[in-house]
């Protein structure tokens, strides 16, 4: 068969109510509010309350999308769900999320790639309607990051937020349809000999608990300027497109000085790439829908645009993916 392109057929986001100020950081740990803006471009973050999870945010994300696309849970048939910060070890969110939100087709599951987590997932439902396993999924990115930090650490604290971001996508036009849109290109990369500089020392089968995030945060920006501007110019000549030829660019919301430095090295006007770092903070794998889904709501992003998403997380992983939405 031929493979088909896999659509965005709808975005919605979701953000824990909870703002945690720059000043509010600066009562509970020796920091400050310029000292964070300078170095991060960040100025607040939302925090999900005590009892809210993963599954929370995400499935709010998910109704959202659904209702943006004008579709219900039974249409979807696959269910791809990008977090570090899952509910349990098992079941995934992503079954937790096909019993809530009432899809009794196809499957669902996690993948786990960190801040590049929603470029991996979209690759894989991209992959599987494509050829013809999946009709309609929902992709998510959702993380309560703040479960993991240690709030003693300036170094990291300050950094992270939590939230959810969703995409639906359909099969569309057979691949290479001229004027067609959907997914065009998906660029996957990893290389764990760098695990140290970003990485939570604790896990279920290494010391039995949740542990905490740790950087390396000078090496992380370095790694992360140089792999996300080759894997934007790599997915742009897989497509056969310049990167001038890009209408948007949607990064991972990880610090606005790796925007800047990305954008910098690729020639990129910044008024091309779309940042929420200063109101979200990283939020992880929901960072790109999250970002996404802003620029949707405010006009910038149109149906017709080209777009290039990219990230980088610990492991290392990172990646792009090229649509026109």
């Amino acid at each position: 068969m031929t493979d088909r392109l896999a659509r965005i057929a709808g975005i919605g986001s979701y953000l824990p109510d909870r703002i945690l100020s720059n000043d509010d950081l600066a009562a509970m740990v020796d920091t400050s509010d310029s000292w964070i803006r300078e170095r991060t471009g960040i100025r607040q973050r939302h925090i999900a309350p005590d009892g809210v999870t993963t599954a929370d945010l995400a499935e709010q994300a998910c109704r959202r999308a659904l209702d943006d696309a004008g579709l219900t849970a039974e249409d979807v048939d696959l269910i791809v769900v990008a977090t570090t910060t899952p509910d349990f070890t098992f079941p995934s969110v992503g079954t937790m999320l096909q019993a809530r939100l009432g899809a009794t087709k196809g499957a669902a599951f996690d993948v786990q790639a960190v801040c590049t987590g929603f470029v991996y997932a979209l690759s894989v439902a991209d992959n599987m309607i494509a050829r013809g396993q999946a009709e309609t999924a929902l992709v998510v990115g959702a993380e309560t990051m703040s479960r993991i930090l240690d709030w003693t650490d300036r170094s990291t604290c300050v950094l992270f937020g939590d939230g959810a971001g969703a995409m639906v996508l359909t099969a569309g036009e057979p691949a290479g349809t001229d004027g067609a849109d959907g997914i065009l290109a998906t660029y996957l990369r990893s290389d764990g000999r760098f695990k140290d500089l970003l990485h939570v020392d604790g896990g279920p089968s290494s010391t039995g608990t949740v542990g905490h995030l740790r950087m390396v945060g000078n090496q992380v920006f370095r790694h992360a300027v140089t792999n996300i501007a080759e894997s934007m110019t790599t997915i742009a000549g897989r497509a056969g497109v310049s990167i001038e030829e890009v209408d948007w660019f949607v990064p991972h919301q990880a610090n606005q000085r790796i925007l800047e430095g990305v954008a910098r090295k690729l020639s990129i006007p910044t008024e091309k790439v779309i940042s929420t770092v200063a109101d979200h903070g990283n939020t992880s794998a929901a960072s790109v829908p999250l970002a996404f889904d802003r620029a949707v709501q405010d006009g910038r992003i149109k149906r017709g645009d080209l777009v290039l998403m990219e990230a980088l997380g610990g492991g290392f992983t990172w990646g792009a993916v090229l649509a026109r939405f």
